[in-house]
């Protein structure tokens, strides 16, 4: 079973269906999915909303070992993305030898703010947590009680490791940065981080057409399904 795990914010809810339907599409292996949302989270998340916070589940991803019992593996994702491949292939790159996973972006924006006025702040290892895959039984630091007191750059910047050489890389397309990186035609993972076309001010980004198809796919399988229940 490869378990997913997707931050979720009210305000991009449309984005957290048309990822979950464009993964399931295209996916070869058993998937679970579990939405990280502040309302399911009751007493285990408790800090205050930072200033600096652009989407609720900023801080709240880091929970995800301890939502696994801190075993197997699990994958989080940010809810902006589409998945044009199957995840099947990410799951198999995962090495024990690793705590987590990432794409080792050198993103540094120039921009001060990104979607919906939200600021965008620049630090090293930027957009490296918005894909992890975690090797949840070496990830014990991250209980609540950390995730809930720590700073953004420690949770953020993985200095929960002790240990840098605990962070395994993954490829590029598996995190690709929209608006960023190079259009790339085998881009597994888009991740539309500047701001989705599910925004308005955003409608006509690269790969918006992408994105509109999974949608309009997601919406027609529904109207055959409720189609088929009403006959």
């Amino acid at each position: 079973m490869i378990r997913v795990f997707i931050g979720y914010d009210p305000v991009e809810t449309v984005a957290y269906n048309v990822l979950q339907h464009s993964i399931q599409q295209r996916c070869s292996q058993p998937v679970s999915f579990t939405p990280i949302r502040l309302s399911h989270l009751g007493h285990l998340f408790t800090r205050e909303r930072n200033p600096l916070q652009s989407t609720e589940f900023s801080f709240s991803r880091f929970l995800t070992p301890y939502l696994s019992d801190y075993q197997g593996w699990s994958l989080f994702t940010d809810c902006d993305m589409l998945a044009q491949d199957d995840l099947a292939r990410l799951w198999k790159l995962r090495e024990d030898r690793y705590a987590v996973m990432v794409v080792k972006h050198n993103h540094q924006p120039k921009e001060s703010v990104k979607f919906l006025n939200q600021p965008q702040t620049a630090y090293a290892k930027k957009n490296w947590s918005s894909v992890m895959l975690f090797n949840n039984a070496r990830c014990t630091a991250l209980t609540p009680a950390y995730v809930n007191t720590a700073t953004g750059l420690e949770l953020h910047q993985f200095k929960w490791l002790g240990d840098e050489a605990l962070i395994g890389a993954l490829p590029a397309r598996w995190n690709h940065l929209v608006g960023y990186d190079p259009p790339q035609s085998d881009a597994a993972l888009i991740h539309y981080t500047l701001g989705g076309p599910y925004f308005h001010e955003y409608a006509q980004c690269e790969y918006a057409d992408l994105w509109f198809r999974e949608r309009d796919s997601m919406v027609v399988a529904l109207q055959r399904h409720q189609q088929a229940r009403s006959a």
